[in-house]
């Protein structure tokens, strides 16, 4: 007897309810008008600090995924995309969703419409413009029981409405991997990258063979204390701390509450985690920044949008972060902390993207490394986290 075709089966769509248990890589689930909204923060957090930057990029469900076991082969999501779109700046192609059965790539999609916010880059105000949601189905999908995952758009808030399949969808069972929380700036958040599963931190969890929690939030790793305590509350195998570029480009802190500022979210992230391999990561290789303090400022100089660093270098003197004075700051913290935590380790970031690969991979904006930076950065970190002599070196699952 032949097997019923997608036409034949999607008439009789099964809708399950997008629950937490469903979604990987959120810290929380909001009920919502239209559905659940994934948050990378708790509740707690936002309320303490209700910035409208840091709530756009933290609902931005970088490396948050819905996972499921079925035999379906048609799949259908329907999403409300909140797109952010800056003024006198080109708009970004629409988010990625990206499907995997049992771990390898079977289909890509995106919902138009949606939201769209609108930022003006110089006063930082934005302006909210209402739109309907959309659908992204994926069919063709091979028949019988499957591991599947979608990895929602890392560049927009996506409020998920319904999951629609053609065979009924059971949870996905514990494989037993390692849960790898990392935190970092818009690097890790995935500016640049071309996908979800594009961004450095989730091919570096793909080739380390371990669950990502992706907490890198753009313009957002400000050492604050309510990330620190996320960090803390959150289960996990293996942590590492991407630290300096965002309080340089921000000019937010002189070194003097640099330092004590670094000891006090390392403090709260062991209060929950005293003996989990920890990695502090300091920033990777960026001209602009590397002896030159912020803040960042946008350059439409040429036409497009590219950074430039607005500081004095003679100000290092007083105080002022550059990523060589945070490069060795964090150098010396973390010696100093690992006499009595042999749990903890450093990672200059320049191993990850250094001099020779700005010169085979430039920044395209001066800031941010494009695709196939963001491979290499995957690559590098694997390498040195994951492999036989890493920090977090993963041995089955």
């Amino acid at each position: 007897m032949n097997a019923p075709s997608d036409q034949a089966r999607t008439a009789h769509w099964i809708t399950t309810a997008v629950e937490a248990r469903l979604l990987r890589g959120a810290l929380d689930v909001e009920r919502t008008a239209h559905g659940v909204l994934p948050h990378r923060l708790p509740a707690r957090a936002r309320e303490q600090f209700p910035d409208a930057e840091l709530a756009t990029v933290e609902a931005q469900p970088s490396g948050v995924r819905l996972a499921f076991r079925t035999r379906a082969t048609a799949v259908e999501l329907d999403a409300l995309p909140t797109k952010t779109v800056y003024q006198g700046v080109p708009s970004r192609p629409d988010g990625v969703y990206e499907l995997l059965v049992d771990g390898r790539p079977a289909g890509r999609g995106s919902v138009p419409g949606g939201n769209v916010r609108v930022v003006d880059m110089a006063t930082g105000s934005a302006v909210l413009r209402p739109g309907p949601p959309g659908t992204v189905r994926f069919t063709g999908l091979p028949d019988g029981m499957k591991d599947v995952e979608i990895w929602l758009p890392h560049t927009e808030v996506t409020e998920l409405i319904a999951l629609r399949t053609d065979a009924p969808v059971e949870d996905l069972p514990d494989r037993g991997r390692k849960v790898w929380l990392h935190h970092g700036s818009s690097i890790s958040h995935g500016s640049f990258a071309a996908d979800p599963t594009g961004t450095w931190p989730a091919l570096a969890a793909a080739l380390g063979g371990v669950e990502l929690v992706n907490l890198g939030f753009g313009g957002n790793a400000l050492l604050d204390p309510f990330t620190a305590r996320a960090v803390r509350d959150t289960p996990a195998d293996l942590i590492s701390l991407k630290i300096g570029i965002n309080l340089v480009n921000r000019d937010l802190m002189r070194l003097r509450a640099f330092v004590p500022a670094v000891h006090g979210f390392l403090d709260t992230v062991r209060e929950g985690h005293p003996n989990t391999p920890l990695l502090v990561v300091s920033p990777v290789l960026c001209p602009i920044h590397e002896d030159t303090p912020g803040p960042t400022a946008p350059d439409f100089e040429g036409g497009e949008l590219r950074f430039k660093a607005l500081g004095d270098p003679a100000d290092r003197v007083t105080g002022r972060l550059t990523l060589g004075v945070v490069r060795d700051a964090l150098a010396r913290i973390t010696a100093q902390r690992a006499a009595d935590d042999p749990n903890l380790h450093h990672l200059d970031g320049r191993a990850l993207y250094g001099e020779e690969d700005f010169a085979e991979l430039p920044l395209p904006d001066r800031l941010h490394p494009d695709p196939a930076g963001h491979r290499r950065i995957g690559e590098r970190f694997a390498e040195l986290a994951f492999g036989d002599r890493g920090p977090f070196a993963v041995t089955g699952g």
